[in-house]
C-alpha cells in the first residue's frame, strides 16, 4: 500500500492522475523507484474481446499479471498492473481481454500513447523518445497504433456528395 491511506478519495486521485476511466483501482504501491497502480476493468468493461471489444465468454486466466507504462509522475515512472484473462471471441478466437486504459497489443496506456503521438506531430522522433524515455522505434509503433485507431473511428468519405473524374486523351 502506498502511504498507508488507500481510501476512496485517494483511489480516485490515482485513477485521475493516470487517466483511468471505467476502472477500479485496487491498490497503489512502490516497486523500487516506480509507482504501480493495481487495477481492473469495472463491470461494464469486463470480458470483452481485445480486438473488437464485444462481450465474449471467458477462456482462461491468461498468463498472470501484466504492466502497462503510464505517464510519468514527475520524474517517477508509473505503471498500471492487472490480470490479463483471455476470452473466446466468435470473430477473433481466443484473445486477451480488452482493458479500458490501453489499446490491444500495447504495453502502454492510452494517455501515454496519445501524448507520444501528439509530441511526434510537433517535434522530432528522437526528441519524443528522449522526453518520454522510450526507444525511437517505440515512438513509431505507438504512432501507427494511434493513427490506425483514428482511421477506424472516422469515415473519410462521410458527407461526400459528388465526385468528378477528369480524363485526359492523348
Amino acid at each position: 500500500m502506498f502511504g498507508r491511506r488507500n481510501d476512496v478519495r485517494g483511489i480516485r486521485v490515482w485513477a485521475r492522475l493516470l487517466g483511468l476511466r471505467r476502472t477500479v483501482v485496487e491498490d497503489v504501491f512502490m516497486d523500487g523507484a516506480r509507482v504501480v497502480v493495481a487495477a481492473r476493468p469495472d463491470w461494464r468493461e469486463r470480458d470483452r474481446c481485445g480486438v473488437c471489444r464485444r462481450r465474449s465468454p471467458g477462456a482462461d486466466q491468461g498468463q498472470g499479471r501484466r504492466r502497462w507504462r503510464s505517464l510519468d509522475l514527475g520524474t517517477t515512472l508509473a505503471y498500471v498492473e492487472a490480470q490479463a484473462p483471455r476470452v473466446t471471441c466468435r470473430r477473433h478466437g481466443v484473445v486477451v481481454c480488452a482493458v479500458p486504459w490501453a489499446r490491444h497489443g500495447s504495453r502502454f496506456t492510452r494517455c501515454f500513447e496519445d501524448q507520444v503521438a501528439w509530441l511526434a506531430v510537433n517535434t522530432s522522433k528522437t526528441a519524443v523518445a528522449e522526453l518520454m524515455r522510450v526507444a525511437w522505434r517505440t515512438v513509431g509503433a505507438i504512432c501507427e497504433r494511434v493513427a490506425a485507431e483514428a482511421r477506424q473511428a472516422s469515415d473519410l468519405l462521410a458527407g461526400l456528395e459528388r465526385i468528378g473524374i477528369e480524363t485526359v486523351h492523348a
